[in-house]
């Protein structure tokens, strides 16, 4: 086996630290031809869909992705953008609002870069560009505020995969979560808040998260229990009575039983409970992306209006704000910290070596 390494490597090179964000990912193009492999990486991955391989492959590649992509791509084309996919753009302005942070305080010591865990930019590409330009820590931040499997499981997967194949290896750090944060449950608080002052408050608060099967629970993924940790949280900062939300789970997919209660069917109910006007945050999306402008920004909100509902309102995501960029600076500044104090790796070393002995040439 050859080991992946940089044709181009030069040990004098100066040691930096290496930030990497991730997000779940997008395709290139709201078309069927660009989601045809886009849904196979994703859905060929066994920590997405828990299937025996044999029987899930039969599945997949003779029904699914004969099917799926041009739903797909009819539901992408109406949150596309002239400059791509919401999740790409907002991901990459998280990137550049991170390294803008961290430079300020470091200069080029550390770097940042982002990857998708399927399609591009991919994980592997991500990691080599950073060691290219002289990462010999990493640290490694998904941006799903609660760890589950398919998420942040599969993400360190992905990271794994490519460490195998390599001749050097980073030393690494992994942020498997961070659902109650001080300055995530703070941030999220304040853009309700700020959406409350804009158009005033409503009947019932619910918090959306992406579902997964229940029996994932059941098994031990941490992911429900977390859920519920950020909205509790949450709704202590914004001071809500446990009547005024409610913690719900989206996306299902499937005919196994999910984490309940579903989104669209308790959007479905509450008018007739009294609730005539209803606002939606997605805690567990730290940017907008299909599953936040489409199906609860639109495709809930026809399910609630039709059963009665008056008004309805998506608040959307973090995405790049200030106080979202802030935060994950400073996450990530507890982090590296270590590696900030304490800089003796052998790289920098080598490189302080080879340094003097061309000065002290030079002197001769």
């Amino acid at each position: 086996m050859k080991y992946r390494g940089s044709a181009n490597f030069d040990h004098r090179q100066e040691p930096r630290i290496g930030v990497l964000i991730t997000n779940l990912g997008t395709p290139t193009a709201p078309h069927k031809k660009a989601l045809r492999p886009y849904l196979k990486q994703f859905l060929s991955d066994p920590r997405v869909v828990e299937v025996p391989r044999l029987l899930w492959w039969l599945i997949l590649n003779g029904v699914i992705l004969n099917v799926r992509p041009a739903r797909s791509a009819e539901a992408y084309s109406t949150v596309w953008t002239e400059e791509g996919s919401p999740l790409m753009i907002h991901t990459r302005n998280q990137a550049k609002g991170l390294a803008q942070r961290l430079s300020e305080q470091h200069g080029d010591r550390v770097i940042v870069d982002f990857a998708m865990r399927y399609g591009q930019p991919s994980i592997s590409g991500a990691i080599q560009r950073l060691l290219d330009r002289g990462a010999r820590q990493l640290l490694v931040l998904p941006l799903y505020p609660q760890y589950s499997g398919p998420t942040g499981g599969s993400t360190f997967d992905a990271v794994a995969e490519d460490f195998l194949q390599r001749r050097w290896l980073p030393d690494l750090q992994f942020v498997a979560n961070y659902h109650d944060q001080g300055g995530y449950i703070q941030a999220l608080a304040d853009s309700i808040r700020q959406h409350w002052q804009e158009h005033g408050r409503a009947d019932k608060l619910v918090f959306s998260y992406h579902g997964e099967p229940r029996r994932y629970l059941n098994e031990g993924d941490p992911y429900h229990c977390q859920c519920h940790k950020t909205s509790r949280l949450v709704a202590e900062h914004l001071a809500l009575n446990e009547d005024e939300y409610l913690t719900s789970f989206q996306s299902r997919f499937g005919r196994e039983e999910w984490l309940k209660p579903y989104t669209d069917e308790t959007l479905k109910t509450l008018p007739e409970t009294g609730v005539r006007s209803l606002q939606v945050v997605c805690p567990g999306f730290s940017a907008d992306c299909l599953e936040t402008i489409e199906e609860i920004g639109e495709e809930n909100r026809e399910y609630f209006l039709e059963a009665g509902g008056e008004r309805y309102e998506y608040v959307p995501c973090l995405n790049d704000g200030e106080a979202h960029l802030d935060f994950l600076a400073h996450l990530v500044e507890g982090r590296i910290a270590p590696w900030v104090a304490h800089d003796d790796s052998p790289a920098k070393d080598v490189a302080q070596r080879a340094a003097a002995v061309e000065k002290a040439i030079s002197a001769l």
